[in-house]
């Protein structure tokens, strides 16, 4: 059984161009910086379900427990910045059915 991290944000317009630069910026950093070449990293989904989603994406997040909070805290970093990048957005992110909250201050961090 896995456990993944799904992220999903939603606004009536659509990325702008410098929005889609910017998710486009983060994502090439993110994939630069992940600390395993092995293991699921952001993973942003070419193609979108609803009419008024600009961003989809999920990883499945790795068995080894070493493993599961530096891919979390590196996918939630880089998730805190898409959020920053792209204004107006009604986001959600979750592990599995487990809502993670958005702090102004620290973007989003796993509970307690």
């Amino acid at each position: 059984m896995s456990v993944c991290l799904y992220y999903r944000a939603t606004r009536a317009e659509p990325l702008t161009e410098v929005e889609a630069a910017a998710v486009q910026r983060i994502v090439a950093v993110h994939l630069d910086t992940f600390p395993y070449d092995d293991e699921e990293s952001l993973y942003l989904y070419d193609r979108l379900s609803e009419p008024d989603e600009i961003l989809d994406g999920s990883t499945k997040l790795p068995r080894d427990l070493d493993r599961i909070m530096p891919v979390l805290d590196h996918v939630l970093g880089s998730v805190t910045e898409l959020r920053k990048a792209v204004p107006g957005a009604q986001w959600h992110v979750h592990v599995d059915d487990v809502h993670l909250p958005w702090d102004e201050a620290a973007g989003y961090v796993l509970p307690g």
